[in-house]
């Protein structure tokens, strides 16, 4: 019996088993192709952007080039941070309160998370379609099942082995299905996650030189010789 066949033949619960399980895979491989292209153009565009911003001569430069690089926008938030703490040093508002170091932690701060949050969109996803895509098909397989048992049990005669395998081996189907659909999410949660990783720990390094550079005001050339000694007379 063919899959249409299969489902023609069925049950709303089968059925309904079914379109979720088509649902799963749908999702899953919509999410799959894009955090594919999203991870594999942010691999290359954050290394490149962090290179291209440390020769630039100033932010502004540095931002101007970042646009050519950073596609995926993982790198420029931090570096507006740093633009927009230099520019609101008058502002008067509370986002402006505190030293330069806090509010450009602060404002590096915000623009990783938004970086992460744009680097884990679709893992919750994945995640849950590899947990419960086997548990879904088994639903089906022990609905099968029980329906086909159901149905021989109704029937006069003898029992026969053919009339338990036909039905059977049609419900366990819906246990491969499930398999099918866990399997591509799982791999590909699990690939995506180390990739992840390495890309956070690029931008957390990057953000952390941010601060070491830019987070202390600049110092005038009286700052930097050590105060004068008053010899005795």
């Amino acid at each position: 019996m063919s899959v249409l066949e299969l489902l023609t033949h069925g049950d709303g619960v089968s059925r309904s088993v079914a379109a979720l399980l088509l649902a799963m895979s749908v999702a899953s491989w919509v999410a799959i192709l894009q955090k594919a292209w999203l991870l594999r153009s942010g691999t290359r565009g954050v290394l490149r952007s962090i290179a291209a911003f440390w020769q630039s001569s100033s932010v502004t430069e540095a931002e101007q080039k970042l646009k050519a690089f950073d596609g995926p926008m993982l790198v420029l938030p931090a570096v507006g941070a740093v633009r927009r703490v230099a520019d609101d040093s008058q502002a008067t508002t509370l986002g402006s309160a505190g030293d330069r170091g806090q509010r450009l932690t602060r404002s590096l701060r915000d623009a990783l998370h938004g970086a992460l949050r744009r680097l884990q969109g679709g893992q919750i996803l994945l995640a849950t379609v590899g947990a419960t895509a086997p548990f879904v098909g088994l639903l089906g397989t022990v609905w099968g099942i029980y329906g086909a048992l159901a149905g021989i049990a109704g029937e006069t005669g003898g029992f026969t082995i053919d009339k338990v395998a036909g039905p059977v081996g049609e419900a366990l189907v819906m246990t491969a299905f499930g398999l099918a659909v866990a399997i591509p999410a799982v791999l590909a949660y699990n690939v995506f996650g180390r990739v992840i990783g390495r890309i956070e720990a690029e931008l957390e390094g990057f953000a952390h030189d941010l601060l070491a550079t830019f987070g202390e005001p600049a110092k005038t050339p009286d700052d930097a010789l050590p105060p004068a000694r008053v010899m005795p007379v």
